[in-house]
Order: structure tokens, then sequence, then C-alpha cells
């Protein structure tokens, strides 16, 4: 049995039973992956796929319980990799982040240019996509680190450790009748149809409980994962936007008025994780620490031996979370 075959039957469950997307994944050929995975059938002597003809359907029970231990025995040879390397040299390696629009556009910048000109020889890779692409980008090794702030049921893999809190503010036009107000309230907000985030993305639910607590349907016209795309249709009158506060520039959007929202909706708190049984390298570690501060290489070892998600939020109960605008 080869560690090879196991990635192979690995990446041919994860495109769908494709072999034809696998090997390009894999940069090797379509009959190289058929061949191995007959292979290491052959010397199991079991099924892992199941076959239509000449096609893979699925995979077999037995194909079930062998690459939950070859996603094991994949990772496990990772970390063994990153040990070795570790030991060789610590300024070397690569870094992957899965997140989203926002976290990727307005809050890590400075933390990344920070980070490349203290580790120049570190590549990092960015992953964006939805609540689910990024807990399963981070699930599976594909990337170090996951971070977000909706749908944490998602995460339940990873260790998940509080960063910042923020809030929100209200763009609009400055003709917009809400630039006239002189104290904000919800009850105004609901007037006026509303441009915001895709439900699951940066804090909605926030901004859905809000409303729902002082029985209001907010008419959302127009969502979208992208704070750019969202004042973009501001811009375009399509209504007022609800955005992280942090999404809004005084100077590239000076053409827009944003109003402070922070007395309306309770602040989201956004969160960087990773996998229980990773190994955080030091410039892993140094990552973390310069894009929250407060976690110090010994709370976030502390972290990664805690039995479950609630013994993690427990340690950080009384902790201050510092406010990202």
């Amino acid at each position: 049995m080869k560690l090879q075959q196991l990635r192979f039957v690995r990446e041919v469950a994860r495109h769908g039973m494709n072999v034809s997307q696998a090997a390009v994944s894999l940069h090797t050929s379509q009959p190289g992956v058929s061949k191995q995975i007959r292979a290491l059938e052959a010397e199991l002597g079991v099924q892992i796929f199941s076959r239509n003809g000449k096609h893979l359907s699925g995979l077999t029970v037995e194909g079930e319980a062998i690459l939950a231990h070859a996603e094991q025995a994949i990772s496990a040879t990772q970390r063994i990799h990153s040990l070795a390397q570790e030991f060789r040299d610590e300024t070397r390696g690569s870094l992957g982040i899965a997140t989203t629009h926002t976290q990727a556009r307005y809050a890590l910048p400075r933390v990344i240019g920070d980070f490349i000109a203290r580790y120049p020889d570190i590549s990092l890779h960015m992953h964006q996509g939805t609540p689910a692409q990024i807990a399963e980008t981070a699930a599976r090794g594909n990337a170090e680190f996951a971070i977000a702030t909706e749908a944490l049921e998602l995460y339940e893999d990873l260790v998940m450790l509080p960063a910042y809190q923020w809030n929100r503010s209200i763009l609009i036009e400055k003709t917009h009748p809400l630039a006239e107000e002189s104290s904000l309230t919800l009850e105004n907000i609901a007037k006026y149809p509303i441009v915001t985030y895709t439900f699951g993305f940066t804090g909605r639910s926030r901004l859905d409980e809000a409303f729902r607590a002082c029985s209001l349907e907010p008419r959302v016209v127009f969502t979208a994962a992208d704070a750019d795309v969202i004042k973009t249709y501001v811009r375009l009158g399509l209504g007022i936007g609800i955005v992280a506060a942090m999404a809004h520039s005084p100077d590239q959007d000076a053409d827009l008025v944003a109003l402070d929202a922070s007395h309306l909706f309770e602040p989201s708190i956004t969160r960087i994780g990773f996998r229980h049984d990773v190994l955080l390298r030091g410039f892993m570690l140094d990552f973390i620490e310069m894009f929250a501060p407060h976690l110090s290489r010994e709370r976030v070892a502390q972290a990664q031996k805690a039995g479950d998600q609630r013994e993690v939020d427990a340690m950080f109960a009384d902790i201050e979370l510092p406010l990202q605008q």
C-alpha cells in the first residue's frame, strides 16, 4: 500500500467519483489514477468504489471505512512533514487562510503586510468562500486557519478563538432622507429598501435578530457576500446599505455617508480557528498573535488542549475583545 494510492482514493471521492477531475487536481493522468486504485483494491482484496460499467458510481461500505482511515493517514503524514520542516527552518513554509471577502479585504491587509515583512519566505494562500466552504477547507487541511463570524455550528471540527468584535454602519447617499434624521432607529431604517449581506455572511444573523426583536420586517431587496458589491448598489440607489463598519473608507467612499449603527445591533465576534490536531508552527502562532494580540502562544496552546468548544469559550469569557472599526 502506498500513500499516493490513498491520496488518489481521497481525491476521487472529493470530486464526486470523477477520475478525470481528480487526476487534474493531482497533476497526473486519468489512466494512472485508475490503475493505482485497482492495484490498491487488488492488494486489499475489497472494492473501494462501486462501479457502473467502466465508471465509478460511489464508495462501497468498505470504501467509506477505508477513506476515513486514509484521511487520517494523509493528515498524519502532513503533520510529520510540518514537524520536520519546523526543525529544519522556521522561516520557510506556507500558510493557508480560509475566510470571507470582508475579512480578506478590510481586516487582514495590515496583518498580512506585517507578517510578510517578518517572514518574507513564507508563502501565503487566501481561500475566500462561504462559511460552509471556509469550514470545509480548514477541516480538510487545505488551509491552516479559518477566519469567520457566522454559522459557527459549521466549525465543530475546529478550535475557534475569539479575535475581535465589530459592529455595523448604515451607508446612504448624501441626499438620502436618513441623513437629516436626528437619531437613527430601526423603525426609521425599516422604512427603506435595504441592501446587505447574504444570510450566513458577516454577522447577518445579528441584523435579523435586532429587527425581529422589535417586530419589524426589513425590506431586504438585494444581498451579496461582498461589501464592495453592496456599496455599488447603494450608489445606484437600490437601497440603504448595512455593512460592517470596517468596510467603509472615508477616503474611498467619500460619496457615501456612514451612519453609526452600533446602538441598534449587538456586536458580532470574528474568530480564528484551526484543527485540533494541527501542528502550529512558530510562524503560525505569530500570525495568530498579530491578528489578535490577546491570543498569546500560551492561551492558544491551552485552547488546543480543551475538550470542546464550550471549554474554549469559557477560557475567554472574561476577556474584553478589541473593537475593529
